[in-house]
């Protein structure tokens, strides 16, 4: 429950600080004084987006505070898990607004993120105003209020963890059928590359040999009459080098070359011995070179294979789009290896889909057990909404809940539409189609003084639940907002006087001129002062003794 509120530098709002109890509370003031303002502060306690055109003086920032006690223990779990202290049942929520517009949160003076402040505050407070009547059409929660009544909890709890494990390995599966599907794509590719290359058969060192060959018999005939005529020219015929060297060493043998000096030095011994071994070099050089041209043949139809086969190569290295032929080697190669293995995925797929097949078996028995616990509550529903309506005003009230089985969702298989016709001669239909806003009001306040204490909220707040009606309808609003306070904090905010004498509590909303600005209060009321507010909402401004009277006479009874 909010223990206490504290309201700084907001909207029309200086400062207010309350203590508030558990029952039900009421808060009453003229049109304008400012209710709406403690409602924006306590939403803004809720996650709602600040807005810097709140601050009632732009040289500060705006400040709401609450604390709130007597916290149920599942809170406990959520503040943990996010790093946040858990103060023995005890929370307490804060919002800063600078003037530049910048917002800041905070749980027990831990700077937090809105979507966290909107789950921790969705467990502690429910504001409920004309405009939330909407909600009670929309279908999502209209199957909460039938979970709350079949009290679900644990088998909704129980089933949605099967369920994400199931939409888990659902992925699983997904993600892995698609990478097979790749996988056996890039395998086709793979193959295909594979024969076509296994059509090349490239071989290590294989481009390099037939490159040489190509050159060689490319040019056979020029190169073998080259290295013929060198040959010649190096040791056949009478004027061959080989010759000439033999003629010079005939010339200058026995010569005593010691006997001469050139440049100041001895000639160095040996002449002969050098002229016989540039014989013998040269010689082994004309041999080489015969050797070597005796070798060479034209043959066209090697060139012509050489030259398509230099082509094939040439071709693959940049059909593969490989650096190298070596590196066409090594694809070749890996190919072989990669397209010679079986597919090792298959066994994880199987087990995979057997036991999302299990799991799927499982959540369907735990779906129509929910299913079986929804027909029954949905049954009571009926019977207990249309009994506490009917007195409300809503005397020819048919109400029916539409539950409808279809595919596995989060919350089981089920969907549900409430219907229900206000006059005698009208149809069941949707409930957004049929009901008032005034109808509608009373149908909720219905559902929840019936859901309240299957919910666990420590505190629900009305904001103008009751607008639309009054007399004996309104006394009859008011007892069920009391009903509902037995057993947790309830907040009204009211102009009706039947629902304003129900509460424990009244606080009182007002505002006057303080120099050229208007300021809003907020003050509790002690049992006089009480009597005055009821009997202004009585009468008006003008506060008679009949006013009075009837105004004590309310409260009293």
């Amino acid at each position: 429950m909010i223990r206490q509120l504290s309201i700084f530098n907001y909207a029309l709002i200086d400062r207010v600080e309350l203590n508030l109890s558990e029952g039900l509370t009421i808060l009453t003031g003229e049109t304008g004084a400012g209710k709406s303002v403690m409602m924006g502060a306590i939403s803004l306690l809720m996650g709602e987006r600040a807005d810097s055109k709140v601050l009632a003086n732009r040289e500060g920032k705006a400040v709401i505070e609450g604390v709130f006690d007597s916290v149920a223990s599942s809170m406990k779990e959520i503040l943990e898990a996010n790093d946040l202290d858990w103060n023995d049942g005890q929370i307490i929520v804060r919002r800063e607004i600078s003037a530049n517009g910048r917002s800041r949160a905070f749980i027990n003076d831990t700077p937090v993120t809105l979507p966290l402040l909107t789950e921790v505050a969705g467990g502690l407070v429910d504001i409920h105003s004309q405009h939330s009547n909407r909600l009670l059409s929309k279908p999502e929660y209209q199957l909460s209020i039938i979970d709350s009544i079949a009290d679900n909890a644990e088998l909704l709890a129980d089933y949605k963890n099967d369920f994400s494990r199931f939409v888990v390995l659902r992925n699983k599966i997904k993600k892995l059928r698609d990478a097979m599907e790749k996988s056996r794509e890039n395998r086709e590719l793979r193959a295909f590359q594979l024969e076509q290359l296994t059509k090349i058969n490239p071989k290590k060192g294989e481009l390099e040999e037939v490159e040489k060959d190509y050159d060689i018999l490319s040019d056979a005939d020029d190169l073998r009459s080259r290295i013929n005529q060198a040959a010649y020219l190096l040791s056949s015929g009478d004027t061959c080098a080989l010759s000439m060297i033999g003629d010079a060493g005939a010339s200058i043998d026995g010569i005593d070359f010691s006997l001469f000096e050139i440049s100041g030095d001895n000639i160095q011994p040996g002449l002969m011995e050098r002229l016989r071994n540039v014989y013998i070099e040269l010689k082994d050089i004309g041999d080489t070179l015969t050797r070597i041209a005796s070798g060479i043949e034209s043959d066209p139809i090697r060139l012509a294979k050489a030259d398509v086969r230099l082509k094939d190569l040439y071709e693959a290295i940049k059909r593969f789009k490989v650096q190298d032929y070596d590196a066409l080697v090594d694809l070749y190669s890996s190919l072989k290896d990669e397209c010679g293995g079986g597919d090792e995925k298959t066994g994880e797929l199987n087990a995979l889909e057997a036991e999302a097949r299990k799991l799927g078996e499982t959540l369907k028995e735990k779906a129509e057990r929910i299913s079986v616990t929804r027909e029954a509550a949905a049954r009571r529903f009926e019977e207990t909404l249309t009994s506490d309506a009917r007195p409300l005003g809503l005397k020819n009230l048919r109400f029916s809940v539409n539950l409808s089985k279809g595919k596995l969702t989060p919350d089981g298989k089920d969907s549900v539409e409430f219907l229900c016709a206000f006059n005698k001669n009208q149809p069941l239909m949707p409930l957004a189609q049929t009901a008032s806003g005034g109808e509608m009001a009373r149908l909720t306040l219905c559902i929840k003084a019936i859901t309240a204490n299957k919910l666990k909220l420590p505190t629900v707040i009305f904001d103008e639940i009751d607008t639309g009606v009054s007399g004996d309808i309104a006394d009859r609003m008011g007892s069920m907002m009391a009903d509902i306070a037995a057993g947790m904090q309830v907040f009204a905010i009211t102009h009706l006087p039947q629902v304003a004498v129900k509460g424990k509590s009244h606080l009182l909303v007002y505002k006057h001129d303080e120099g050229d600005r208007t300021v809003s209060h907020v003050k509790a009321l002690d049992n006089e002062q009480r009597i005055r507010e009821i009997a202004r909402m009585l009468s008006g401004k003008q506060i008679n003794e009949a006013a009075l009277s009837n105004a004590k006479a309310l409260l009293e009874g």
